[in-house]
């Protein structure tokens, strides 16, 4: 009787251990927003800080919930050493996958404005004509890169006028608009 009480103490202390340290498997709300804030940081990338309030929205809930399956234990996740680390990478993860290359998304890369800064489109270009060229761009880009990992490093080192993305964007310009672009490099000795 002694060994079964025994055991039966032993039983009950070893369930209210698991119990009473279990920790909580789903993210409650305050937790929830805590990431959006913490997400908040990125909205300065360059796919980011075009996309509306609403997209970004719908961005950073793909973002968290991502983070939030892999990771059902906030405090886990928080307490983490590299969490930031580990958030930079989910962004860009979710970056890449939202790279299929099209027309909505390349107005995110590569806006307008900017567009027309570097002297690739002219100015004053109406809704149906950007959406000419950023279909046209999309496609070239299709037509050029294999995968999205490929197309998002090419972005990446797109550091030169000669770039295979500028001459894409300068080819769509010419294309549907007669747009010219010269491009002179003066090269310092």
């Amino acid at each position: 009787m002694k060994r079964f009480l025994l055991s039966a103490t032993i039983m009950a202390g070893v369930l209210l251990g698991f119990v009473g340290c279990s920790q909580q498997k789903q993210w409650n709300r305050e937790q929830r927003q805590a990431l959006r804030e913490m997400l908040r940081d990125y909205r300065k990338m360059v796919y980011l800080n075009n996309l509306t309030e609403a997209e970004y929205m719908l961005f950073s809930d793909d973002v968290a919930a991502a983070i939030e399956q892999d990771y059902p234990v906030y405090t886990t996740f928080i307490e983490m050493p590299a969490v930031n680390d580990t958030v930079q990478v989910y962004v860009v993860t979710t970056i890449v996958e939202q790279l299929n290359t099209d027309m909505r998304n390349m107005r995110h890369i590569f806006p307008y404005n900017s567009l027309v800064a570097a002297n690739i489109l002219p100015t004053g270009l109406d809704r149906v004509q950007q959406n000419a060229f950023y279909r046209c761009l999309a496609q070239k880009v299709n037509n050029s890169f294999a995968t999205p990992v490929d197309f998002v490093n090419a972005v990446i080192s797109d550091t030169t006028a000669m770039s295979t993305i500028s001459q894409l964007q300068q080819q769509c310009a010419a294309d549907l608009f007669g747009w010219q672009v010269d491009i002179i490099e003066v090269v310092e000795e």
